[in-house]
């Protein structure tokens, strides 16, 4: 019998050499076929090449508090506390710091502490320059007499009559004078951060009553002395606070000449950033928080995002560009990253401003 295999299915077949062979069907003669898996699929759109600037960064820790501190000293005749403002407060021109025995030391600012009574006939002085800015700046001098000098006038004296009746004070009350300690003299608003003594317990001239720092936000950050070279007073920075959703933008407003040893880790020296938080930002003091440090720019390069590259075949990265014509892949040659942004710079040919990318749906 020659060597023809014939056969239907669920019947004998007969094989070369007259073998008989029992199958179940053409099924009995085929390999079995692998088992076939769906490719994923990755959702996609289009971004833009762009060109703008791009910069690669340094993440640090730091501490986000309050600038400055200071020791408010009472300077009234020695009494009972009557009054102290919680911890938290900020105090503003003109606003009072805390009283004893009822009478309130009221807020000025200047740098120069108070140190005598301020009242006509007194010597000219810084202190009476203070005074009368201050006045000025509180509207207590809308017909411009006063001449803003060192010298305390009769405009000077009827201006301080006229802060002492928008005070509410009585009539007899209302002198043109201010003896001392009645006024308090510091460089700008102040935030109280502790009371040093307590209401109802005495104080006497000189003796410390709060405890408290400017409103300026700034971050404290150990940086490590490799890395001082590297960032100046003015450099851009931005900052991750609990809380908020997008960093804030923050400036290095001093960076330290002298490091200091660790018990771990490489010496270090002080960097302040200076920030501005968003109106309604948690009222945060002493929380870690992250600084990222701008290091090398490039400006006005071509960029896209970085979600946009694709591994080549034979090393290196493509990008898919998309246009009326269809989709085709483009080799890029990449240069910086920039994380905080999420771009690349490409640059060679193959890709211009303007064109769509194709990247992943986030």
């Amino acid at each position: 019998m020659r060597g023809v295999l014939r056969g239907v299915p669920g019947k004998l077949a007969v094989a070369a050499g007259g073998t008989l062979l029992a199958v179940a069907g053409w099924a009995a003669l085929r390999q079995p076929e692998p088992e076939r898996v769906a490719a994923p699929q990755v959702r996609t759109t289009t971004a833009p090449v762009t060109r703008g600037d791009v910069a690669t960064r340094v993440q640090v820790a730091g501490v986000l508090g309050f600038d400055g501190a200071y020791t408010v000293v009472n300077q009234l005749p020695g009494g009972v506390v009557t009054a102290l403002p919680a911890p938290g407060t900020a105090v503003v021109r003109g606003a009072d710091l805390y009283a004893v025995a009822g009478v309130p030391a009221t807020l000025l600012y200047g740098t120069v502490p108070a140190y005598r009574e301020l009242a006509a006939g007194m010597s000219d002085g810084v202190d009476v320059l203070q005074l009368e800015q201050n006045l000025v700046a509180l509207g207590m001098d809308p017909g411009h007499g006063i001449t803003v000098d060192r010298h305390f006038s009769d405009a000077t004296a009827t201006a301080v009559r006229r802060w002492q009746a928008a005070r509410g004070l009585p009539v007899a009350q209302r002198t043109g004078r201010l003896e001392l300690g009645q006024v308090a003299f510091l460089p700008g608003a102040v935030r109280i951060g502790a009371a040093l003594v307590q209401v109802g317990a005495s104080a006497g001239p000189g003796e410390p009553v709060l405890s408290a720092t400017t409103t300026a936000r700034v971050v404290r950050v150990p940086l490590t002395a490799g890395r001082q070279s590297a960032v100046h007073a003015g450099d851009p920075v931005t900052v991750t606070v609990p809380g908020l959703s997008t960093p804030v933008p923050g400036t290095v407003r001093e960076v330290g000449t002298v490091a200091t040893a660790q018990e771990q880790g490489p010496a270090t020296v002080p960097m302040v950033v200076t920030v501005t938080m968003p109106a309604g930002a948690p009222a945060l003091d002493q929380s870690p928080v992250q600084v990222s440090i701008i290091g090398t720019q490039r400006r006005n390069v071509l960029c896209l995002p970085v979600t946009a590259l694709l591994a080549g075949a034979g090393g290196g990265y493509q990008v898919a560009v998309v246009d009326g014509s269809g989709r085709r892949l483009v080799t890029v040659t990449t240069g910086l990253f920039d994380e905080n942004a999420g771009l690349v710079e490409i640059t060679g040919g193959g890709v211009t401003e303007g064109e769509r990318v194709e990247v992943p749906v986030s």
